[in-house]
C-alpha cells in the first residue's frame, strides 16, 4: 500500500481506522458477518474460523465507521442484523458462545482439546459490543426495534451465575458439556477480565453477587501491586504491568475516565502501565534493535516463531502496533509519535490493505503478514474513544451497566 505524506495528524488518524476498519467489513465473513480470528489461516479450519470476541471489537468498529460515515447507517445495521440472527441459532452453552465459531455452521470450533465449550470471556467482549451496538441503534424505525430486541433477548439468556460452579465466589471461564469444569481456569485479576465482572454484576436475569467481585476477581497474587518501575506507580498488577492488553479490552466500552473503586483509580492504572511499558521500551535493557521513544509497545500477538504475550518480563524483541495505538486515549503524543513511526518509517513493511499488519521484529527481520481481530478492533475504537468517547459514552448508558457498576460500588463521572 502506498504511504500518503505530510498528513496531518487527524487524517493520520482517520486514515488508521477506516482502513483498519475494512478487516472486519470487507473480510468479515461471508455468510455469518461475523469477525474471522486472522488474515491468515487459523488452526487449518481455513476462513471458516470466526471469533466470538473478535466479533464484539468488530461491532464497535460497525458503530464507528456508521458515526464516521465510512458506511451508511442502513449497511451497519443490515450487518448486524446478520451477525445476531447467526448467534441466535449458533451453538451455545447456558448462553455463553465458545472461543471459535464456524462462521458458515454456527457449530463450535474447539480452541484446544478440553476448550469445546463456553468461554466467558469472550462472551463479555462480544456483549461490551452488541450493548453498545443496541445504545447507538435507538431510533424508534422497525429495523433498530428488532436489532435491540433480538440484541436484549441474546444478552438475557447468558447464565454468568452458571460460571460460578455451583455458587463459588468467583467466575470460572470455560464449560463444555463433554468436559464440564476440566479446566478449571478462575478469573482471578489482574489482567484483561474485567469487563467479565462488570457484566457478571450487570445482568438483569442471571446475575452473580457483589461478593464474587470481590473475593473472586479481587483476590489473587497478582491483583494488588502499589510498587514504582522507573519512577512511575503501578496500582494493579503483575511488576512492570504484564501485556498492554489488559489496559485495552475490557476499557473499549468501560470508561476509565474517572473510574474508581476501593481497589485502583482505573484511569491511573491504565495509563502508568501505558508509561512503564513504553518507558522500558526506550530503556532497552536487552538491546534489541529499533526500540525507542518512536518504536514501543509490548503485548499479545504474532512473532516469528508464533504467538506470545510480549511484557517487559516476557520480552524476544517484537513490537505490535496496536499496543502504542490503542493506547491513544492513555498517553495521545507518545501514541501519535509511534504512529507516525509505524506509518512513515515501517509503512513499506507493514501497511497493508487492512491496516497495519499484527507485529514487526527489527532485530530479526521479520515482518508479519497477518492481522488478528483481537488486535486490529481495540486500533480502531480506542482511537475513537480518544478522538470522540463514542464508545465509552455509549457503554456507559447502558442502564444495566450503570445499575451493575454501582452494585460494585464503583464511582464514575459517567454514573447517574
Amino acid at each position: 500500500m502506498a504511504i500518503q505524506k505530510g498528513l496531518s495528524d487527524s487524517a493520520l488518524l482517520e486514515l488508521v481506522q477506516q482502513q483498519t476498519f475494512r478487516y472486519f467489513w470487507d473480510f468479515g465473513h461471508p455468510v455469518s458477518g461475523m469477525t474471522r480470528e486472522r488474515s491468515s489461516k487459523a488452526a487449518d479450519h481455513g476462513g471458516d474460523v470466526v471469533t466470538t470476541g473478535g466479533t464484539g471489537f468488530g461491532v464497535m468498529a460497525i458503530v464507528v465507521a456508521a458515526e464516521r460515515k465510512w458506511i451508511t447507517r442502513e449497511a451497519a445495521l443490515s450487518r448486524l442484523h446478520t451477525i445476531v440472527d447467526f448467534l441466535r441459532e449458533a451453538d451455545s452453552y447456558h448462553g455463553v458462545f465458545p472461543h471459535w465459531l464456524n462462521g458458515s455452521t454456527g457449530k463450535t470450533i474447539p480452541f484446544g482439546r478440553k476448550d469445546d465449550g463456553g468461554d466467558l470471556a469472550e462472551t463479555a467482549y462480544l456483549f461490551e459490543g452488541l450493548l453498545t451496538a443496541r445504545q447507538y441503534f435507538d431510533r424508534d424505525t422497525p429495523g433498530e426495534k428488532e436489532l435491540r430486541n433480538k440484541i436484549n433477548l441474546t444478552w438475557q439468556e447468558v447464565e454468568w451465575d452458571w460460571f460460578t460452579r455451583d455458587g463459588r465466589e468467583v467466575l470460572f471461564w470455560h464449560w463444555s458439556p463433554n468436559n464440564g469444569w476440566s479446566m478449571n481456569h478462575e478469573i482471578r485479576g489482574w489482567n484483561e477480565c474485567l469487563i467479565t465482572y462488570i457484566l457478571a454484576a450487570s445482568s438483569t436475569t442471571y446475575p452473580v453477587k457483589a461478593e464474587v467481585y470481590h473475593r473472586g476477581w479481587a483476590v489473587s497474587r497478582h491483583f494488588r501491586n502499589g510498587k514504582e518501575f522507573f519512577g512511575i506507580r503501578l496500582p494493579l498488577g503483575f511488576d512492570y504491568g504484564g501485556p498492554l492488553f489488559f489496559s485495552h479490552y475490557s476499557f473499549l466500552g468501560l470508561d476509565p475516565r474517572g473510574l474508581k473503586d476501593r481497589y485502583a483509580d482505573y484511569w491511573e492504572q491504565n495509563k502508568n502501565h501505558t508509561l512503564i511499558n513504553r518507558e522500558y521500551c526506550v530503556h532497552n535493557p536487552k538491546g534489541f534493535k529499533g526500540y525507542s521513544a518512536d518504536c514501543w509497545g509490548l503485548t499479545a500477538c504474532d512473532t516469528y516463531d508464533g504467538y506470545n504475550a510480549h511484557s517487559p518480563e516476557n520480552d524476544f524483541g517484537t513490537i505490535a502496533p496496536t499496543a502504542a495505538l490503542s493506547a491513544f486515549p492513555y498517553t495521545p503524543a507518545y501514541s501519535m509519535q509511534a504512529l507516525k513511526y509505524f506509518y512513515y518509517q515501517q509503512g513499506k513493511k507493514i501497511w497493508s490493505q487492512y491496516g497495519f499488519t499484527d507485529a514487526f521484529n527489527e532485530s530479526r527481520q521479520w515482518y508479519a503478514s497477518s492481522h488478528l481481530a483481537i488486535d486490529q478492533g481495540p486500533i480502531i475504537v480506542m482511537i475513537e474513544n480518544y478522538r470522540s468517547g463514542l464508545l465509552w459514552k455509549l457503554f456507559m448508558s447502558c442502564p444495566e451497566i450503570q445499575a451493575g457498576l454501582k452494585k460494585l460500588d464503583f464511582t464514575s463521572p459517567q454514573l447517574k
